[in-house]
């Protein structure tokens, strides 16, 4: 059976997949994902920031020193595209319909989600479309993950914090990946091939975390909430990953998922502003199914852009090109027979 040649036949194919299937057992079967000991440490949501967190070593393994400055400096391009999106977005819905929004979608709703991202997704995208740099702007990106940006967006800016010590956290096993991978050749080769063997790893684990039943619950407000996340967050971070960062805008579109730690979001935002409470009960149901369409229609989306742009993976390897100083006749015929490589190399 080719099981996982038609995984991959999938945009994101060794994200999703998995992801949709941890899902299923946690809607359906989620007494098999709380047996216990390593089928639960491993299987269940429990162990999605232990192998995310893994995967960051792999990844800052593969990254050099020298680039770290332009890792720095997509992730804050794209982390800026995020806030503009969703505090741009739900500043103007309050301006038009007020805190309530339209379509049973409140501000709360609309900022949490847009405002947010799924960092699990977008570290398994960019690791098939892009490079270390793209995957290690990770580490800025992170801070959309949490309610910060949501706060600052609703102007609660004066009340919302990120203690240092958290940020350090979050980039930890990167910077071991980094500093492992920069001292010695060998563990950066060793450690290259854990990066696509662990994404499917953490997606089933994510995945775990997501009942689909929230979908039901939400309604078709909460459909629409994840369409219109994808199209509001998508098409302002495509264009900053294009104009501003100068990329072809498949990280920006891999960025416009929300995030599952949104979900926590519109009752984190009212302990702290008792204004937004009615809101929460809805916002959260409606948030929670959004992840759910995000993170089956970005992989798509993503996989639109780089075919329509280019990607780091259409670009030919040094000996893809020669061997001995001389073309390889069949990788010639085949670069003439496909316009899209063509274009993206002229």
């Amino acid at each position: 059976m080719k099981i996982l040649a038609t995984v991959k036949k999938i945009p994101g194919g060794t994200m999703v997949v998995p992801l949709l299937l941890g899902a299923f057992m946690n809607t359906f079967f989620p007494s098999i994902l709380k047996l216990g000991g390593f089928t639960t440490a491993v299987f269940s949501s429990a162990g999605a920031n232990t192998l995310v967190g893994i995967s960051l070593v792999f990844i800052g393994s593969q990254l050099r020193i020298r680039e770290a400055p332009e890792a720095l400096k997509r992730g804050s391009v794209l982390l800026l595209a995020k806030f503009i999106a969703g505090g741009g977005f739900g500043f103007l819905v309050s301006k038009i319909f007020g805190p309530a929004g339209f379509m049973g979608l409140s501000v709360l709703a609309v900022t949490s989600c847009i405002a947010s991202g799924n960092g699990g997704l977008y570290t398994a995208l960019v690791t098939d479309y892009g490079d270390a740099t793209d995957v290690a702007a990770l580490s800025i990106l992170n801070i959309k993950d949490g309610p910060f940006l949501t706060m600052l967006a609703l102007g609660a800016t004066g009340l919302a914090h990120i203690p240092f010590m958290s940020l350090v956290a979050a980039v930890g096993p990167l910077i071991v990946g980094i500093i492992m991978g920069n001292i010695d050749k060998d563990i950066k080769e060793f450690l290259q091939p854990g990066i696509a063997i662990i994404i499917p790893c953490f997606a089933f684990a994510l995945g775990a975390g997501i009942n689909f039943k929230n979908i039901l619950s939400a309604g078709l407000s909460g459909i629409f909430l994840g369409f219109l996340c994808v199209l509001i967050s998508g098409f302002v971070c495509i264009l900053f990953d294009r104009f501003i960062n100068r990329r072809p805008g498949y990280a920006g579109a891999a960025t416009s998922a929300a995030s599952g730690n949104s979900v926590a979001t519109p009752a984190a935002v009212a302990l702290i502003d008792k204004a937004w409470h009615p809101y929460v009960a809805a916002a959260t149901a409606q948030v929670a199914a959004a992840v759910v369409v995000t993170a089956i229609l970005v992989p798509f989306v993503t996989a639109f852009i780089a075919k329509k742009f280019g990607s780091e993976k259409d670009k030919p390897k040094t000996s893809d090109k020669q061997i001995n100083g001389k073309s390889k006749p069949s990788l010639v015929k085949k670069e003439t027979a496909q316009p899209t490589l063509t274009h993206v190399n002229n």
